[in-house]
């Protein structure tokens, strides 16, 4: 699979950089953040290097798809499936995209309250 010496997350894919991992799907990865916005915070990341939803090409919609498949199994597994969940990804600068490797956030474990939108 391709991946960036560069990219925070391929070089946790590689185990350059460790991470607190929760579950390998195989193609996908799941860990938890280093710096949480809720009780419980994933994040879940196919291991092909994908810079967002924006730069998938080809059949990189069957690995989104695959890695939404395995958040469901993740959430269960965090105990926040019945609670409820949210699960978001950001694409670019202004949606607040960090790292510049396509990733889910899974975001649970208390009331998270309605997104800030504007109208």
């Amino acid at each position: 699979m391709e991946q960036s010496d560069t990219c925070i997350f391929c070089n946790i894919i590689s185990g350059t950089i460790s991470a607190d991992i929760l579950f390998d799907g195989g193609d996908t990865l799941f860990f938890k953040d280093i710096h949480p916005q809720a009780p419980v915070h994933i994040v879940g990341i196919p291991k092909q290097h994908i810079t967002s939803l924006d730069g998938m090409v080809g059949d990189d919609h069957l690995l989104m798809g695959k890695l939404l498949h395995d958040a469901t199994h993740v959430a269960r597994d965090a105990g926040i499936m019945k609670s409820g969940y949210r699960v978001i990804t950001n694409i670019g600068l202004h949606a607040g995209q960090e790292i510049p490797h396509l990733h889910i956030h899974i975001l649970g474990g208390e009331p998270l309250g309605p997104l800030r939108c504007k109208a």
